[in-house]
């Protein structure tokens, strides 16, 4: 592991100096290469040199024998040496995994109400709201762009954009199928239902990923539904886009000026194509590996919420986290960091690293 560490670390001082050379200032591709791997290995080198500090430490207690007070202290500095490494080579792992190039991205996320009836759409509503709270502590920017509510309460479905640095890579391993175990308010007998809700995160894709052809394209507009007074009545400010090769229909209401709704809905149109194009080309090459923490298969399990025992257990993970209040109001960080520990152990193990 070492060694390849200090190929990445002699990799990052190489480019800085490349930044220098008269060819790449003028380069505006190749300067923004070079700056977002920059960006990429800049957090390696002072795990890197704290890495070697407690090598050094190490290697001190040898060459202090002679001297009885150097020596305690060297013997000091080794004890708290040894206790620190294992910590540093678990964060310098990391940078060993070829780095998803779609983790900066902004996303799409998509929640359904799946089997269950009204608990199910009262399960999906909640798993949204989670999501926007946990959006809200990030800082990222949210923006509505379809919602379908359910008639007993709760949604069929509902579809936000999330915009940040990262959005990505923190919240690729959501997809899949969200399980929930609670008794629901309309039962008198006081037995736990068992319904689910279906959430996907796709990557949001930029015009130059996708090339959408105008001809393509079959556009609907509609009358909004819900709230809305005078608006949904009379303006038919909805949009509905179908693309003809590939089938994909994506709907956006949630803006008042059709033209705002065809841009949100534009732009979930290229996610959905975007994501299903990656995966295609990724089966085509074998890259979708069976153990992958983030599939992206929204028919897999791969949480249940467990509310009369106040549990969550991700079955990925095998762990089971308790306080779910406190979980469902957006504290997913513990949860999340957990799962991309485990996709880069899985990686590692399955012998996917740089070379």
């Amino acid at each position: 592991m070492l060694q390849k560490i200090s190929f990445l670390v002699a990799e990052y001082h190489s480019l800085e100096q490349k930044l220098s050379e008269p060819e790449i200032a003028t380069n505006p591709a190749e300067l923004k290469r070079i700056g977002k791997r920059l960006a990429e290995l800049r957090d390696l080198l002072p795990l890197y040199e704290e890495y070697q500090k407690h090598q050094k430490a190490l290697q001190e207690v040898k060459h202090t024998k002679n001297d009885p007070d150097l020596h305690t202290l060297a013997l000091e500095e080794a004890a708290h040496a040894r206790e620190e490494l294992p910590k540093i080579e678990e964060k310098m792992k990391r940078f060993l995994v070829p780095p998803d190039p779609d983790d900066d991205r902004s996303v799409i996320l998509e929640v359904r109400a799946g089997t269950g009836g009204e608990e199910a759409a009262l399960f999906g509503a909640e798993l949204f709201r989670m999501y926007l709270k946990f959006a809200e502590k990030k800082k990222w920017k949210t923006e509505l762009i379809h919602s379908s509510a359910a008639d007993a309460g709760g949604i069929k479905e509902a579809v936000m954009r999330i915009m940040g640095q990262g959005v990505y890579g923190k919240l690729k391993f959501e997809s899949g199928v969200h399980r929930v175990q609670r008794i629901p308010k309309t039962e008198n007998k006081g037995r736990v239902h068992t319904s689910a809700a279906t959430v996907a995160i796709l990557p949001e894709a930029e015009e130059v990923d996708i090339v959408i052809k105008p001809e393509d394209l079959r556009v609907d507009t509609f009358r909004a539904g819900g709230a809305g007074g005078q608006h949904v009545n009379k303006t038919e400010s909805a949009v509905r886009i179908t693309h003809i090769p590939t089938g994909t229909v994506v709907a956006c209401q949630s803006e008042r000026s059709q033209l705002q709704n065809r841009v949100l809905a534009m732009s979930l149109l290229r996610s959905r194509i975007y994501a299903a194009t990656q995966e295609r080309l990724a089966k085509e090459r074998g890259d979708l590996r069976s153990g992958q923490i983030g599939s992206g298969d929204r028919s897999e399990k791969i949480r249940t919420y467990n509310f009369p025992q106040d549990r969550l257990t991700d079955h990925r993970l095998s762990e089971n986290f308790s306080n779910l209040p406190i979980i469902m109001e957006g504290n997913l960080e513990d949860i999340v960091e957990m799962l991309k520990k485990e996709d880069i152990e899985q990686r590692l193990r399955s012998k996917e690293v740089l070379r």
